[in-house]
């Protein structure tokens, strides 16, 4: 891993913020497989990036948030934030949703899977999507185009994004998988896990509820006379 000089002057344009705390491995452990559907729900059906698809199948993402916001369609700060990151990293890319060039294809992939980075996000467009199949690195985007980027610079790393709605910090934890991406602050961790754990033991008695034959016919009406159906 190459190391952010403290307290560096930057150029107007250009920024290298130090990296985040880590999250611990315990919370990586605890998310691994929760379903972004559920931590949608109890995040209060409203946090989440909406318009980012999966192009490498349906590998599920989590990981530690290492942000990049670039100018759209270049990608110099991309390539220097795969040198900086992690093992178990996630790039969230703010491209300010520019589908008409991608700002990470097939090489960078490649240079990804060697740094051990956990996935990739993207406010923006990819190429090469057939390697990207290969499902080795999780990668979620707007959209894929055969265009490629510029590397001509400008562009700050491990600073605030915004990736298709989702405002993302550094080190903030990462879940995507078919539904799509979520991504949470470490402080609201410990109280989002045990709303995430009743949500799945709820949803787990229903499912057995329906597969037995024993869900309360009458509920649905209830629910509905409680607004004023007339049932």
């Amino acid at each position: 891993m190459l190391e952010v000089a403290q307290n560096q002057q930057w150029p107007a344009g250009y920024m290298i913020n130090p990296r985040a705390a880590e999250l611990g491995k315990h919370w990586l452990e605890a998310f691994r497989d929760m379903p972004s559907a559920i931590l949608s729900d109890c995040l209060g059906r409203n946090v989440g990036g909406l318009g980012l698809k999966p192009y490498h199948g349906t590998r599920h993402l989590c990981g530690q948030a290492l942000t990049v916001r670039v100018r759209p369609g270049d990608n110099l700060m991309i390539l220097k934030a795969i040198q900086l990151a992690q093992p178990g990293d996630v790039l969230v890319i703010d491209g300010s949703a520019d589908l008409t060039r991608a700002v990470v294809g097939g090489i960078m992939r490649a240079m990804a899977i060697k740094a051990g980075i956990a996935g990739i996000v993207v406010n923006g467009a990819i190429r090469d999507h057939d390697e990207w199949l290969e499902g080795d690195l999780p990668v979620f985007a707007l959209g894929c185009v055969h265009r490629g980027p510029s590397t001509d610079g400008g562009g700050e790393i491990n600073v605030p994004v915004s990736c298709a709605g989702l405002v993302v910090s550094p080190g903030d934890l990462v879940i995507g998988d078919a539904d799509g991406v979520v991504a949470v602050s470490a402080i609201e961790l410990p109280a989002l896990h045990a709303r995430c754990s009743e949500l799945l033991d709820r949803e787990a008695g229903i499912m057995r509820a329906i597969e037995e034959g024993a869900l309360d016919p009458a509920r649905f009406d209830a629910l509905l006379r409680s607004k004023g159906c007339p049932l």
